[in-house]
């Protein structure tokens, strides 16, 4: 067996950055830019109005209540093409631009209009309420910046930055293909000898969340001419992850007809509780992730290294580096054990103490069969290998299970 470290560094040091695709901003949500990208103009392009009122000279308006001569008028998407000159104003709406020769933009709500005069009654500073020229930002200013998941915050400022398209990292495309007579999809007829193939639509469910695309090749039964034809459906694929068959039964033949196919292994078994019966190799140009049966096995492989695979894939990882942030911790709940020589991975729930320190609390029974208790799970307590006995109180490494684009 290897370590949970080692493992991790095998799959994402295979791995590279997808191509890049251009696609429309409508289609940009949840995409990762593969290119800086600036701003194609100046915003605001000229000084403008902030609210509704009327331009004036602030030196006019410092001893009040003035009256200035409107000269004329100043709309939205409209202008005052004169010049502003002592004793006069130019009533002007939000968004308009600033006449010539105006430094201050007096509210209506301190004025009284009348007829071709306003009376002033508050005094004001220069600057106030104008937006000056490139205020925002300015033509040629990188503002997004490559590698960056697109959020409807950003998908807005491109199209302000007047930008239609945007280059994004192509989407992985993962094969997923379960193993074994056992196993049937949800709704279908289920005899008492067989189980739901949850995982596959966990999986399924996981890469879109990690902006990837799920192409999945259906159920393999237990014998090598079936698993041997549906592997021909990952061709094309940039990973095949398949799911059971991966262990030493005598039933569990993943490995054998992947390595009749030509595979190319990296490694078998990991030193991690649970998902320890797990292979990664190359077939061909396809990189493959068999991952165990066990559904709480699957989901965990998936956490620990199927996403970080997707994050190279995506640009948001460089092939063979660790994550780029520090690994988040919390105080531990309660009392563990001392651990073995396998990296544990113990689902758990978050809370706050008194004092507002985030607190991870693992479930007391820990059974990889429990599928419940992965889906109630706000995050993985990881606990190295012969760790020795923790108390309640000590700080302990965790694995948030709301990563990715989309919460897990």
């Amino acid at each position: 067996m290897i370590s949970v470290a080692e493992a991790l560094a095998h799959v994402t040091s295979s791995l590279r950055p997808l191509a890049a695709e251009q696609v429309a901003l409508s289609d940009a949500l949840g995409r990762v830019l593969a290119e800086d990208v600036a701003s194609r103009l100046t915003q605001p392009p000229v000084d403008v109005s902030a609210m509704d009122g009327y331009a004036v000279r602030a030196a006019d308006v410092a001893g009040v209540p003035v009256t200035l001569k409107v000269i004329g008028e100043s709309p939205a998407g409209g202008a005052f093409d004169g010049v502003l000159g002592a004793g006069q104003a130019v009533r002007t709406f939000t968004g308009a631009m600033v006449a010539d020769g105006a430094d201050a933009i007096v509210i209506q709500e301190v004025t009284d209009a009348e007829g071709d005069t306003v009376i002033v009654k508050e005094s004001t500073a220069p600057g106030t309420y104008i937006r000056r020229a490139g205020q925002d930002f300015r033509a040629g200013q990188v503002l997004l910046a490559a590698g960056k998941v697109l959020t409807a915050r950003d998908v807005g400022l491109a199209a302000a930055m007047n930008v239609p398209w945007l280059k994004v990292r192509r989407r992985p495309r993962i094969a997923i293909l379960a193993t074994g007579d056992e196993v049937v999809m949800p709704g279908e007829p289920l005899a008492r000898n067989q189980i739901i193939s949850s995982n596959s639509v966990a999986l399924d469910a996981y890469v879109r969340a990690l902006g990837g695309v799920p192409i999945i090749l259906g159920i393999a039964r237990d014998d090598e001419e079936s698993l041997h034809a549906m592997l021909a459906g990952a061709e094309g694929a940039d990973m095949l992850v398949t799911i059971g068959g991966a262990s030493v039964g005598d039933h569990d033949l993943v490995r054998k007809v992947l390595g009749d196919e030509g595979l190319d292994l990296t490694f078998y078994k990991v030193a991690m509780r649970p998902g320890k019966p797990l292979i990664f190799g190359r077939l061909g140009n396809v990189p493959v992730l068999g991952m165990p049966g066990n559904p709480v096995s699957a989901g965990v492989s998936s956490i620990i290294f199927l996403g970080p695979a997707m994050e190279v894939m995506l640009g948001l990882r460089r092939p063979g580096e660790d994550a780029a942030e520090p690994a988040p911790t919390a105080l531990l709940g309660r009392h563990l054990e001392a651990n073995d020589q396998r990296q544990d991975y113990l689902r758990a729930k978050l809370g706050r103490d008194d004092k507002g320190s985030l607190v991870a609390t693992p479930f007391d029974k820990q059974d990889s069969a429990m599928m419940a208790r992965l889906a109630a799970a706000d995050c993985l307590v990881v606990r190295p290998p012969n760790a020795p006995p923790a108390e309640a109180g000590e700080r302990v490494e965790i694995v948030p299970l709301a990563t990715g684009l989309l919460s897990i």
